[in-house]
């Protein structure tokens, strides 16, 4: 068997206020998920808990998102988050602090079988 990608997804979110690096990656996530109705597995034969979800969180400070709190959303699927450098910090016009912007793309695979 082969991971092939089947699909990918893409989302933006942000914390306005609070710095939270987690929050504004957990907004980009939902974006991500939230704005599709993707039935993939059931189209191959699949059962949910087959798809192999790759998801990757572009911040300006990865180690400062808990992926693992990510992972929760999915409720089913071999999930794995990764964060990496990206995304926005923007200085507030006033000096008090940052909006963060976080960016979220999910790739979606199976193990399927070469078609020969």
């Amino acid at each position: 068997m082969a991971k092939t990608r089947m699909l990918h997804e893409f989302g933006l979110g942000s914390s306005l206020h609070r710095t939270d690096y987690t929050g504004a990656a957990l907004r980009a996530l939902k974006d991500a998920l939230w704005h599709n109705s993707v039935s993939i597995a059931p189209a191959f034969g699949f059962a949910k808990e087959a798809m192999i979800v790759d998801v990757e969180i572009a911040v300006q400070k990865p180690d400062q998102v808990d992926c693992a709190a990510l992972s929760d959303v999915f409720p089913y699927g071999q999930i794995t988050v990764h964060a990496v450098a990206g995304g926005l910090d923007i200085p507030k016009p006033d000096g008090t602090g940052i909006t963060i912007i976080a960016h979220a793309a999910i790739a979606v695979s199976f193990d399927m079988e070469a078609v020969k």
